[in-house]
């Protein structure tokens, strides 16, 4: 497993330009910023809804890093569209421990069951937010990382070949008061091959131009207890994944004792290009734990 690389500082010529940082580091990716879904118009799901007397949960949706909320919105028409309260949540991508426990918070907020479903580096974020919360009935991972204690997403993506994140990071470091940090990007020309193969060629320049950076500290931050050790888990693979291998995925996956199903073809991007798979295993961890 590659060692950990330091994070570039102020004043280092590694700002301002692409680096070549290997694949470990570009480990947390990527819900994306809104296009259209593979089908924008929403369909209800294909899983049959048993007779049920209670409300549903609400299904709290966690995007990955370089990204918005936004990209969850075929899976949100499609949840809405059969009667499920939804929470597409501002995932801060500032840090493992503040990123888990703004998410935390927003989970105290909300009364009655909750789903919790995360994407990428959402997948860190949700194994640590939902510690404690006995309203959260189901974790959702969708080709997203379900770190052990002390694990980090850096170390996971180096368990198996075939992530080429690392040759298209572009790192660039920002100021906020009273200190800063690296943030880190995608660049734009390599977005579609690495993250997205599976969507069009115009869409992933919209979603390129709007990424949303993470600060590579989230990145190397060893993940705390994981809460897949109590709460029932689900797992969605891509299986042409070229941001986190899909053999990595199953391994976790298979690890968590997770549900799981493949979507053969799917990029990274997997829940913009099959917004009805996703929706349907959002759908089946409900009805599983109802």
């Amino acid at each position: 497993m590659p060692g950990t690389p330091s994070v570039p500082q102020p004043g280092n010529r590694w700002f301002h330009r692409r680096v070549a940082i290997p694949a470990a580091l570009a480990v947390a990716v990527l819900t994306v910023s809104a296009v259209s879904p593979a089908s924008s118009a929403p369909a209800p799901s294909a899983v049959a809804a048993p007779a049920r007397h209670a409300p549903k949960p609400t299904v709290v949706l966690v995007h990955g890093a370089f990204a918005d909320s936004s990209g969850w919105s075929g899976v949100v028409a499609r949840l809405r569209h059969d009667g499920y309260p939804v929470i597409a949540a501002a995932n801060p991508l500032r840090g493992l421990d503040s990123d888990a426990a703004y998410v935390s918070s927003l989970l105290d907020s909300v009364s009655g069951p909750v789903v919790l479903v995360g994407h990428s580096y959402g997948g860190e974020v949700i194994t640590n937010a939902a510690v404690g919360h006995a309203n959260v009935r189901a974790l959702v991972y969708i080709a997203a990382f379900a770190p052990d204690q002390g694990e980090s997403g850096l170390a996971l993506v180096g368990l198996n070949p075939g992530s080429r994140l690392g040759e298209a990071l572009v790192v660039r470091p920002y100021a906020v008061a009273g200190g800063g940090g690296a943030d880190g990007y995608v660049d734009p020309a390599k977005f579609r091959t690495v993250m997205a193969a599976d969507l069009r060629g115009s869409d992933t320049e919209l979603l390129a131009a709007q990424q949303r950076p993470v600060d590579l500290a989230a990145l190397q931050a060893p993940s705390g207890v994981p809460a897949w050790k109590t709460i029932p888990s689900w797992y969605l693979v891509a299986g042409a994944d070229r941001a986190i291998p899909a053999a990595t995925e199953k391994f976790m996956a298979r690890r968590a004792g997770a549900r799981t199903v493949v979507v053969d073809g799917a990029s990274h991007l997997v829940m913009l290009s099959h917004p009805g798979r996703v929706e349907n295993l959002i759908v089946q961890a409900d009805e599983a734990t109802d």
